[in-house]
């Protein structure tokens, strides 16, 4: 676990070389989220209702525009 901790602040430091910090933190963080809540529907059999998936979309649409959005400034 401390290994993938590490990667994962080693490549967020790798993007803020190109992206603004706002736009980097709310993708790593809002893909982390969508991450491992997909997991957890996959692996562990957690309930995969219509709001989780709901919820689970608006996170990937919510970091999507994001990201456009700090590449179109």
């Amino acid at each position: 676990m401390a290994v993938c901790y590490t990667g994962s602040f080693a490549l967020l430091s790798l993007a803020l070389r190109g992206i603004d910090l706002s736009i980097a933190y709310a993708v790593w963080s809002g893909a982390g989220t969508a991450i491992v809540a997909a997991i957890g529907i996959l692996w562990f059999g957690e309930p995969a209702g219509a709001w989780n998936l709901l919820s689970l979309a608006l996170i990937v649409l919510g970091v999507a525009g994001l990201y456009l959005s700090g590449r179109a400034a």
